[in-house]
């Protein structure tokens, strides 16, 4: 794959930053999206759900994808495993012009941004995750564990398709997600897809620091080896220069052979895997207001004045 031209490299992170944006207006926001006059607490949600903590991350694989699909014309499917990682989408879904087509009274400009942000997490607005109403959505992010998994059954009979599946650092302490890793070796590289697993080490989860988040690289890296993927570690934020993160998986045309045993060659071993460290406050403010870091969710305080409002309908 060639390199990122200085241009591309602008155009991918002013994408980043927007989608960034929309995400933490999507969480924070019910009025004032543009921010054309000052906030005040009236602009503000009453009741903050969506986790800010995993969403840069998110949104700068969704980005680094699309710039793959522009490069090489590959069949590229996105699962989004962390559970209240749904503003990110949302917001990317939105930015790229699908959000608008499907549903055209979200429409992009002031008037349909205002009602994204109005409608995300409110009732008779959207959930805080991926879900049904989500455009192109086959994987249910409130209910962890289940990512992996869905994205080996996509790959399976799909020869031409890849997988990038994010697994929240909170959604791999589950038994389903930790069980899911043994997927690699049902894929047949001769008429099955590739599933790129990024496991997101953002150090938190909704209450409190998590094992893998925390651990040492050396044994994040053993634990991926042992279930059989060849694991790098990458910081998930923008390259400084005209780069980008190479790894695709590879496939193993090796279908029929046998080892001294008489048993199947394992074509899994070396299954290229990501592991993406994140800190959950690499974008935010780490102490606002008496309001501090503790987890991936949210890093300010209520205003004050904003607890007995109720977002009015869109």
């Amino acid at each position: 794959m060639p390199e990122l031209s200085e241009a591309e490299l602008d155009g991918l992170v002013a994408y980043w930053e927007a989608a960034n944006y929309l995400t933490v207006a999507q969480i924070y926001l019910q009025d004032n999206a543009l921010l054309r006059e000052p906030l005040r607490p009236e602009h503000i949600k009453p009741r903050l759900l969506g986790h800010w903590g995993t969403s840069p991350g998110l949104n700068l694989v969704y980005a680094q994808l699309n710039q793959l699909i522009r490069d090489t014309g590959d069949e590229v499917l996105y699962v989004a495993g962390p559970g209240h990682g749904g503003p990110a989408l949302v917001a990317n879904v939105y930015l790229e012009g699908t959000y608008s087509e499907v549903y055209p009274e979200v429409s992009a400009d002031e008037r349909g941004l205002r009602r994204l942000v109005r409608q995300f997490s409110t009732p008779g607005g959207i959930p805080s995750h991926v879900s049904v109403p989500t455009p192109g959505s086959i994987h249910e992010g409130g209910e962890l564990g289940y990512a992996l998994v869905h994205a080996f059954g996509a790959a399976f009979d799909n020869p031409d398709l890849l997988v990038a599946c994010v697994i929240g650092d909170g959604e791999a302490e589950t038994a389903p997600l930790e069980g899911s890793w043994k997927g690699v070796r049902f894929l047949n590289p001769a008429r099955d897809g590739a599933v790129l697993p990024i496991l997101h080490l953002n150090e938190n989860k909704i209450s409190g620091p998590t094992v893998l988040g925390r651990a040492p690289e050396e044994e994040v890296l053993q634990m991926l080896a042992g279930h059989g993927y060849e694991a790098d570690r990458r910081r998930l934020r923008p390259p400084p220069g005209p780069s980008r993160v190479r790894c695709r998986p590879r496939r193993v045309p090796r279908p029929d052979r046998r080892d001294k045993r008489g048993g199947a060659l394992r074509p899994w071993l070396g299954t290229p895997a990501l592991a993406g460290d994140r800190p959950a406050h690499a974008e935010g403010l780490d102490r606002a207001g008496g309001g501090r870091r503790r987890a991936g969710r949210r890093n300010l305080p209520r205003p004050s004045g904003s607890a007995e409002r109720r977002p009015r309908e869109p």
